[in-house]
């Protein structure tokens, strides 16, 4: 075993192979996509308070609206907490396409949520209930990636690679206004405000795909649910 830790340390000293560029680009490009995600609820939080919030005040609509953007961060370190240890018993790339799948399913039913109008308080509910699915995977996931970066990057680079982690949050805050502006811009404010408004939040399921691919290609392994359940059960049952 400490032959094998000592072998892979010295691999990882040299130069970065192409599979391991290959993984710290799709972390990272993940990464970016799971902040997009999380942030374009926030962006997007006046449209969101109009259509779930609609039998408040606009002003305490917009308030709750925001409560429940900032509920995503307060569940954040249970996240970590759940997936870390998750990623412990699974591996990281496992836990990963997890949390990835989760911020990226969360976000795309929110895209698809009625209002208030149709399913009156059942609706805030929901949308509560999925941002903070948003901030569990999110949790899990950021600092999973970093470990996933660092196990990857050579030894004497891994505080440059994983620092590529760290800049995915703004750049997912920049490419959430980016998109949200195109698609106001070209579509107008009437129809964006009626009904536009959710396709950023639709797109998550391209970006959803676009990052499992990716990771799945850069490792060159199969991913499956079936494994995770049953490497679950053998570390529970040695324990």
């Amino acid at each position: 075993m400490a032959m094998a830790a000592t072998a892979g340390t010295e691999v990882r000293t040299g130069g970065m192979t192409a599979e391991e560029r290959k993984v710290i680009f799709a972390s990272s490009l993940g990464t970016v996509f799971e902040w997009y995600d999380f942030y374009i609820y926030g962006t997007l939080g006046v449209f969101l308070a109009k259509y779930f919030f609609a039998n408040v005040p606009p002003n305490v609509g917009f308030i709750f609206a925001l409560l429940a953007f900032a509920a995503g961060f307060a569940v954040r370190p249970f996240g970590a907490l759940i997936f870390g240890r998750l990623g412990d018993l699974v591996g990281r790339k496992y836990t990963f396409l997890i949390t990835m799948s989760l911020m990226g399913i969360g976000t795309f039913f929110i895209g698809l949520l009625p209002g208030y109008g149709s399913w009156g308080i059942a609706a805030p509910i929901v949308l509560i209930a999925l941002r903070l699915v948003q901030g569990l995977a999110l949790g899990g996931e950021y600092g999973g990636a970093a470990i996933y970066v660092a196990e990857h990057a050579p030894a004497n680079k891994r505080g440059y690679y994983t620092s590529w982690i760290q800049t995915t949050a703004t750049l997912g805050l920049f490419m959430a206004l980016l998109l949200i502006l195109g698609i106001r811009t070209w579509m107008g404010e009437e129809a964006f405000g009626d009904w536009g408004w959710r396709i950023p939040f639709l797109l998550s399921g391209i970006l959803l795909a676009v990052s499992i691919f990716m990771i799945i290609k850069a490792s060159h392994q199969e991913t499956y649910v079936l494994p995770i359940i049953g490497e679950l059960a053998k570390k529970s049952a040695t324990e």
